[in-house]
Parts: C-alpha cells; structure tokens; sequence
C-alpha cells in the first residue's frame, strides 16, 4: 500500500501515484496535475491501465468580507472543544460571520475553571459535573442559541444526550461515538440538530455523488478489490467518518471490504515521506485514499480527496449553525439534518 502512495510533499499537491497493474504485474508511473481541472493520463495498452479520479481541496479560501457584523448576531452559538484547534477555528469563522459567541464552553475535567482567548473574548471551559446546570442557565439566556460540538468521540453521545434533554439545537461535528445511539437520542428528543461526520462543504458534495452513484448503479464495482489509506493529526483519535461513509458506498457498489482494513496514517513520518502532506500542515489535514482494483487487476480507480487546514470545516460547520438557525425560526416539521441538507438548501456564504 505505501508504494501506491508515494508522493513528494509540495503546496500544489501534484502526486506521483504507482499501480500496479496489467498481466505482468509491472508497474507503471502515471502523473497527474491538479487545478482547477482534472488531467488524466492514459499509459498503453489500454486494456491495463489504471484510471484514476482525484478531488483535491484546498483551504486557502478569501475570508468572508461581512459588510454588516451584526448580519447574524441575533444567533448565538456555543463552541464545545473551544480548548482544541477546530473548536477555535469555528469560533473564528462564526465572528468573521457576524454570529453572536456564548462566552462558555465545555471541556473535560482537567480543562474546568480555564479561560480561554478567542476573537478577542475570554471563554470559560465548565467541567462536566456541572454541565446541565450551565447549559439550561445558556440556553435560557439565549434562546436562539445553537451548540457545536467538536470535542471527543468519548464525549459524542453524553453531550448529545444532554443537549436533548435541555431542548438546545446543536451541531454536532465531532466524529467517533455510538452513531446508531446518537441518532435515536435526537430523534426521540424531537431536538432539531445536524449531525455529520464530514463538514467541509465541498467533500460533502463529493460523498452525495458518491452516494448517487451508489444508489443508481449497485453492484457496479461488483468483483473488484478496495484499498483504503486516511491520514489526520496525530491527535485524531478514531477512524475518519467520511472514509466509512465512502466506503458504505463502495459496499452498495459491490465491493467487499471491513472496516478493520482501513489504513490509518497517523505518524508524522510516514505523513511527509508515504502520503505526501506538507510538512506546515502535519498539525491539521485530512488526506483520503480509496484503490478499486477489477479481479484479472488490469483495470483500476483511483478516488482521493485531500484538505490541508481546518478552515473548510470551520467555514461549512457556520453554515450549518446558519442553516439549523432558519429550520428552528420556521419550525419546520424536520428536525435531524445532515450537510447534504444544508447543501441543497443552496444559501451557503
């Protein structure tokens, strides 16, 4: 698996990608750019080469320019993991968009009693022993108050759980947990929220087409081989969410594959060297791999989706507390979302 990934780190992402393929099982080298097209090279013969289909996403994007700070203050929102890199780079993008942040989040036990400095406001992390008391207090406060949770997989279904109980609307961005309990909890509680293991606006698009082709096209990979390789920060404990639900997909289409097969690049080492991220994003990227590979191995595909930073998800996660905001003011007759949902609401910044 590493030899397929072998990939020079660089800031324009342009892989060399080895497969093996044909009788011979020799291997060929295909390179391909990435822009804002996709250049495919076709080796010969044709009846044994590798096809390969990559998605490659950036986070450099142009900050939003808010004409209007106050355009959204009427909506509150409570970061939850404000302590940890995507908790603060959602809080920042939620002031560029002009929401309204609850000075008060939760941590774990040994974060309790800290503040912490974002956008120029002081954040007070609460433990958990007193987390239900200072929530209902929050949400009675600000009743048009919408929670992100971005803290732990261990956290995922007590926090869902507590967010149900008090009534609040919440986002829950945080991956991991028992997600069968966490959609039952929210479901039975009628709390409306969004839950998605994947919030960057542009991978959602790509796990819907996925999805499409899955549901319009079954068995189509039927017989063929899977290779799956996701590397995330080291501190990222669980199997990524978007790789399950890529290879949910490629179960419909086919394809026999465990869960257990994932590989997991979370060495840093191996991230630069194997994978190809660049070094300045060893602390915060998202590189995916999937290798379809057809039975006699003359024929293969190749989807790969690769983020650097943390402002796609930061960026998606407002949108779905903007979105969430509007279903809650509607009362609309649904209450559990997903980022699909948001993004065929077509009102995204």
């Amino acid at each position: 698996m590493s030899s397929m990934l072998k990939a020079p780190p660089s800031n324009n992402f342009r892989p060399k990608l080895n497969f093996l393929c044909g009788g011979s099982r020799t291997r060929r080298q295909c390179n391909f750019s990435f822009g804002s097209r996709v250049n495919v090279t076709f080796s010969k013969p044709r009846t044994s080469v590798p096809l390969v289909m990559c998605m490659l996403t950036s986070t450099t994007t142009t900050k939003h320019q808010v004409t209007a700070m106050s355009k959204h203050n009427d909506i509150a929102i409570m970061v939850n993991g404000c302590t940890g890199k995507m908790g603060k780079a959602v809080m920042n993008a939620a002031d560029s968009a002009g929401l309204h942040i609850v000075p008060v989040s939760f941590g774990s036990t040994e974060e309790a009693g800290q503040t912490v400095e974002v956008c120029g406001k002081e954040i007070l992390v609460h433990g958990p022993s007193d987390k239900e008391s200072v929530l209902a207090s929050v949400f009675d406060e600000h009743p048009n108050m919408i929670v992100v949770d971005y803290t732990v997989p261990a956290a995922v279904n007590d926090n869902a759980e507590l967010y149900s109980k008090v009534g609040v609307p919440f986002v829950m961005g945080t991956t991991g947990g028992d997600r069968d309990r966490l959609y039952k909890t929210a479901e039975s509680s009628k709390v409306y929220a969004v839950i998605s293991p994947q919030m960057g606006k542009q991978v959602v698009a790509f796990l819907a087409a996925m999805e499409i082709m899955a549901e319009q096209f079954p068995e189509a990979f039927s017989g063929y081989s899977l290779q799956v390789l996701e590397s995330h920060q080291a501190g990222k404990l669980d199997t990524s969410g978007t790789a399950k639900a890529v290879i949910s997909c490629f179960r419909k289409l086919g394809v026999s594959f465990d869960m257990d097969q994932i590989q997991m690049i979370r060495d840093p080492k191996q991230q630069i060297e194997m994978v190809g991220v660049p070094e300045e994003h060893l602390p915060g990227h998202a590189f995916h791999m999937y290798h379809l590979t057809s039975p006699d191995q003359t024929v293969s595909f190749e989807f790969q989706h690769n983020v650097c930073g943390r402002s796609i998800y930061a960026e998606g996660t407002v949108d779905a507390v903007l979105f969430l905001s509007k279903k809650v003011q509607s009362k609309a007759d649904k209450r559990i979302y997903n980022m699909i949902d948001v993004l065929r609401e077509g009102n995204m910044r």
